[in-house]
């Protein structure tokens, strides 16, 4: 049995106030003591203004993962509806709490709701999306009559000064240089906390406007192309990526070997270029002519992005003038796993939409080269 599948409401928990890029290393704090060089040209390319992040200046955490995401199910909780009633939840993110228990039953427990089904998805930007679709799939098959699916991150831990501060120490005992390398400095000014809740039903709501889900897709090119994102593991010079087990306590410490990392120039060559022919692709199966797409929310990871994806698009011919474009990167920073989740609330509570409206969805995910792309229209 299929049914149609709405997304009838999505609630978003940003922790604390907005932070400036002038007040970044307060919270964050200077590996070696010593003020970022890269991060005024970081900052200038990705065009962050402000983000959020779950810890106070004097490095204490204000919220784990669970918590803010545990936040957000809350308020979505509202009008009606209740903790109680709902009857599956997913979640996604990058960076649990733990390895074990599992993030989503972490976030049941705190919840404190009747047993439920409880399911969680690793992976970065895309596990927000996964949670998405098994949700989607779950009231589309019957399974269940409404969902909960989140998405969320607590990535501040791994980008403030004490995760970089023993590798640092090594470095000027070698040579006198506590300068970390820029695939872990190029994270620091990117990244931001918080979370998202979507709601879904087989049924809209009577008084105010849904979105359909009419598809969601999910590829994967790690076929293709090796490890560009990753955290607790080393890559070698081959591209190998050597995980967190083969190495010493000591060596995790002094090769930051839990510090999110990126391969920059795998993410500026392969970024663009394999997300944009793919949804191009799924716009040709689904027959989707790129002209009735009313609102397209790609999730970028820097501004700098922008216009590479533009391009990619025209040389597929696909056209989809900036005034159609909907991002909020420069904002509130990128969430990974919950960008998507809270660029979709802010438009629907922005009063742009309108039902009948086409609404096209791309989330790349650069850990592995991944990519979820989903359409929605507004009922």
């Amino acid at each position: 049995m299929d049914r149609s599948v709405y997304i009838n409401r999505i609630a978003k928990f940003l922790p604390g106030n907005p932070i400036s890029n002038e007040e970044m290393e307060d919270y964050l704090g200077c590996v070696d003591g010593r003020k970022s060089r890269s991060k005024a040209i970081i900052l200038r390319n990705n065009k962050i203004k402000t983000r959020y992040y779950s810890r106070d200046k004097e490095g204490n955490s204000t919220h784990t993962n669970a918590e803010l995401t545990a936040e957000a199910v809350k308020a979505l909780c509202t009008n009606g509806f209740t903790l109680d009633q709902i009857e599956l939840l997913t979640s996604g993110t990058t960076s649990p709490d733990q390895i074990l228990p599992a993030h989503g039953v972490m976030v049941h427990g705190l919840l404190k709701t009747k047993p439920i089904e409880a399911i969680s998805f690793s992976g970065s930007c895309c596990s927000g999306m996964n949670a998405l679709k098994y949700a989607y799939m779950s009231v589309q098959t019957g399974n269940t009559n409404n969902a909960v699916s989140t998405g969320s991150e607590k990535l501040s831990t791994w980008m403030s000064a004490q995760t970089f501060e023993e590798e640092a120490q090594k470095l000027k005992e070698l040579e006198d240089n506590p300068i970390i390398g820029f695939e872990k400095e190029f994270l620091r000014w990117m990244l931001s906390d918080g979370a998202a809740a979507t709601l879904l039903s087989d049924k809209p709501n009577p008084d105010s406007l849904s979105l359909k889900i009419e598809w969601i897709e999910i590829c994967s090119f790690a076929n293709e192309v090796e490890a560009c994102m990753y955290v607790g593991s080393e890559k070698d010079a081959d591209g190998n990526l050597h995980g967190y087990s083969e190495f010493t306590p000591k060596q995790w410490l002094e090769k930051s070997i839990f510090a999110m990392k990126q391969d920059a120039r795998l993410l500026d060559k392969y970024i663009a270029q394999l997300g944009t022919k793919k949804y191009v692709e799924l716009f040709k199966k689904h027959n989707v002519d790129p002209k009735s797409i009313d609102w397209f929310l790609p999730h970028i990871s820097s501004e700098y992005f922008r216009s590479k994806v533009d391009d990619e698009m025209k040389k597929y011919g696909v056209e989809l003038p900036q005034e159609k474009w909907f991002v909020n990167l420069t904002s509130v920073g990128n969430i990974g796993a919950a960008s998507i989740f809270i660029a979709i609330e802010e438009l629907m509570t922005s009063g742009k939409l309108k039902k009948g409206q086409k609404i096209a969805i791309t989330v790349p995910e650069s850990a592995r080269f991944s990519y979820a792309n989903a359409l929605f229209t507004v009922v």
